[in-house]
């Protein structure tokens, strides 16, 4: 009880800010019908529950699993063995990634059914798990993080000459949906598990990131190729944006609950499924040890359906909402504005976002600062909404515009940053892009995209999550460029 009462409470003040928001934008240049505000209340309480129990869930169940799980892999000394690991482990956590779920829907919706959602689903996690196993390569091999992510990046960049922009917008998104709720902490929990086994603790402790960024990159190439072989470039169908009737308050919360019970049991039970065959192979914990484990599943499970049913129910039609209402005001600087602060403040309620924090801070020896890494991130955030809303209401910027130049930046800031810094900064771009990015800033951006005259839903609609998944790279890597600025100082003046 000690541990939810503590979990509940920084979810509390994680979640207010952007409660306190919607509330000042009701009250002033969006107002909403009372039943839409008080779904979005009782949303919010549900989030605040949810987030608590997930993260308890995170903390004594599935992070557990992904160090031992890592171990085990690195223990075998055989590089067929980290390979195959990497390939089934790699598909299963990113097929049963809710964010992806959403994404494959909204893909196949908008394309008319050409494109179909199990299509991206599948191809998305075979790329994702082509990479978790080169990720595996590098560690045990040592090859430096920026020169792998500048080979995959540059190979990004020649697919993406190629594909469509509506098709580049998937692709880039895609990229940020794969790595969410469920696949962050258990892919920082088998780098971590696998580079702890290293002899050479400082380079543990560097390869204990940036394998969520090598992983996001097969995200992005896996869709670029897909269009290629499947030849659509150009999009039919519609995609209109709807909410929720007016009326009721709590009839959308359970009507959403039989669709995400299903999408929890889909996420959790491969990973799940996981932990009982590798108990019997490989684990062998104590029955009190493996309890644990297993408590912390049925915490995980409680708190996603939870938190999911208030992200669904209470939050996206406000997003959608006050989207389309900032857009009719015809005020470019409000839309912009706003679009800025929601990215600052939702940050702090992703839940992947307290688990790469904390780890930060722990593997050094709180030598960084977890408030400092919350800051880089949501100002990171902050501009990537607000430049997504500038792209909606100057049509003739395109996404490459941003990516290009922004990806150009990160991968030169990696010559001269700290190599932790460059993992972490690159695994932050990944977190950033949780559920609540991928529920009510989405649907923040596509209400927006709907109203503005001379947007398209379509393209501007997209890519919101490739920009955020981007920026935090950037900012954080700015923060470790810093922190290295400080170290240089305290070392010469403790030399003199």
């Amino acid at each position: 009880m000690k541990l939810i009462k503590e979990k509940m409470k920084e979810v509390f003040f994680a979640v207010l800010p952007i409660m306190v928001l919607v509330v000042l934008l009701h009250l002033t240049l969006t107002p909403l019908e009372t039943p839409v505000l008080l779904r979005f209340i009782f949303g919010g309480g549900l989030i605040i529950v949810g987030l608590a129990f997930f993260l308890i869930g995170v903390d004594i169940g599935i992070t557990p699993l992904g160090s031992l799980s890592g171990a085990a892999i690195a223990k075998s000394n055989k590089l067929w063995i980290v390979i195959i690991a990497g390939l089934i482990l790699g598909f299963f956590i990113s097929i049963a990634e809710p964010g992806l779920i959403v994404l494959a829907n909204q893909v196949e919706m908008v394309t008319g059914g050409l494109i179909l959602g199990v299509a991206i689903l599948v191809v998305v996690s075979v790329g994702m798990a082509l990479m978790l196993a080169l990720g595996f390569t590098r560690i045990v091999f040592n090859w430096p993080l920026h020169f792998v992510l500048i080979i995959f990046y540059v190979i990004t960049g020649a697919f993406a000459i190629f594909a469509s922009p509506e098709f580049m917008a998937i692709a880039f998104d895609a990229s940020g949906a794969t790595t969410g709720v469920l696949a962050v902490p258990f892919i920082l929990a088998l780098a971590t598990g696998v580079a702890k086994l290293k002899k050479n603790s400082q380079s543990a402790e560097e390869d204990s990131f940036g394998l969520v960024a090598i992983t996001s990159v097969g995200a992005i190439i896996a869709v670029l190729v897909m269009q290629i072989f499947s030849n659509v470039y150009e999009f039919s169908g519609d995609f209109e944006i709807t909410t929720t009737a007016s009326t009721g308050v709590l009839g959308p919360f359970i009507q959403m609950i039989p669709e995400v019970l299903r999408e929890s049991v889909i996420s959790l039970l491969p990973l799940l499924l996981m932990l009982l065959v590798l108990q019997k192979m490989a684990f062998k914990l104590k029955k009190r040890k493996f309890t644990k484990l297993i408590k912390g599943f049925i915490y995980t499970f409680i708190g996603l359906v939870i938190f999911l049913v208030g992200v669904n129910a209470g939050f996206m039609d406000v997003g959608t909402l006050i989207g389309q209402s900032l857009a009719n005001l015809h005020r470019t600087r409000y839309l912009i504005l706003v679009g800025f602060v929601l990215g600052v403040v939702t940050i702090l309620a992703e839940p992947a976002v307290y688990v790469l924090t904390h780890q930060i801070e722990d593997l050094t020896n709180g030598s960084v600062k977890r408030k400092s890494v919350l800051i880089a991130l949501a100002l990171g955030v902050g501009v990537a909404i607000g430049l997504s809303m500038l792209r909606i209401v100057v049509p003739g910027i395109q996404l490459w515009h941003y990516l290009l130049p922004g990806y150009l930046i990160s991968l030169g800031m990696t010559f001269f940053v700290p190599k932790l810094f460059v993992g972490m900064a690159f695994d932050a771009g990944g977190v950033a892009t949780g559920p609540m990015t991928a529920t009510f800033i989405l649907a923040f951006t596509q209400g927006a995209a709907e109203a503005r005259v001379g947007a398209s839903l379509l393209i501007d609609g997209f890519g919101m999550i490739a920009l955020v998944a981007l920026t935090p790279i950037i900012t954080l890597q700015i923060l470790g460029f810093m922190f290295y600025l400080r170290q240089k100082k305290e070392f010469v003046r403790h030399a003199k």
